[in-house]
């Protein structure tokens, strides 16, 4: 599986550039710490090569978001190398691509590169709220032996940021005790009231940074994941809430995780490839305004 061309969603150049886009894009290929399915690291091509059979035009918002400008930036060198130095190197990276002060996104890869980007934003970002998207609360101090296991993604950043999770149906019992329980909204109590919505978004400050783990989705329209979780978010549901914290919080950046790519079923590559672009379209919209 081969991308047929060096822009994003196969692009014209005068929208790719380094310079003149509003959008970096950056790939962490990691899945050194998956302890069921693998292939996280190979999540970020699947994702290319879908978005580039991909309709640019946004119905739901009458755009065209790729005109802003998506710079694909060069991936962060995280082969083989330890839990401990993909977070020292995403940190970096993060902080480096802070001072272009665009519109940061990042692809995994599995959860635990959002370790260094949450990091890095935490500091440049004294207030703010990190929205996490999923079915596990990754709430863990330490597994397998380190703190940057994928299990312990937002563990960090509940104690920098404000966390809010979202969607969440799977989690261990020692991660109880850590769990802030009026900022969490687990999958069974929201599927059919949409009240939690406006709730959430009161509660956040205004700079938000959304991590979402595509395992938020149902198993059924997201199987292509690290633990693909019955019972999880629905499409538009997804949407809907997005679409809201794009138009009334400042989003400074996010990531999307966990696609490990099933090469007999791209369906879950391409629900990728369109939420990274509805979520430009949410966040072109409100500049729109």
């Amino acid at each position: 599986m081969i991308p047929e061309t060096n822009t994003y969603a196969g692009i014209p150049a005068q929208y790719a550039g380094e310079t003149d886009s509003k959008v970096i894009l950056t790939s962490i290929p990691y899945d050194g710490t998956s302890t069921w399915g693998k292939g996280a690291d190979k999540g970020f091509e699947a994702f290319r090569f879908a978005s580039e059979n991909m309709e640019l035009f946004d119905i739901e918002t009458n755009s065209e978001p790729y005109v802003h400008g998506v710079y694909m930036a060069p991936a962060v060198d995280v082969e083989n190398v330890s839990p401990e130095e993909m977070v020292a190197r995403t940190y970096k990276r993060t902080k480096e691509l802070l001072q272009t002060k665009k519109l940061l996104t990042f692809f995994g890869g599995e959860h635990s590169v959002s370790i260094g980007v949450l990091r890095a934003y935490a500091e440049s970002y004294p207030n703010l709220s990190v929205l996490q998207l999923d079915a596990h609360t990754d709430l863990r101090q330490e597994y397998h032996g380190t703190k940057y296991n994928h299990a312990c993604a937002v563990a960090e950043a509940q104690r920098s940021s404000q966390l809010f999770q979202v969607g969440i149906r799977s989690m261990d019992i020692s991660e109880r005790q850590y769990l802030q329980r009026e900022k969490v909204y687990f999958a069974h109590e929201i599927m059919d009231q949409d009240y939690w919505m406006e709730e959430c978004l009161k509660k956040m400050t205004d700079q938000v940074y959304i991590t979402l783990d595509l395992d938020v989705f149902d198993s059924s329209l997201m199987p292509s994941t690290g633990t693909p979780e019955p019972g999880g978010m629905q499409w538009y549901q997804v949407l809907q809430f997005l679409r809201m914290v794009f138009k009334r919080k400042t989003v400074v950046g996010f990531d999307i995780v966990e696609l490990a790519p099933n090469p007999n079923n791209p369906a879950p590559d391409f629900l990728a490839a369109k939420l990274y672009y509805k979520m430009l379209a949410y966040y072109f919209e409100k500049e729109n305004f």
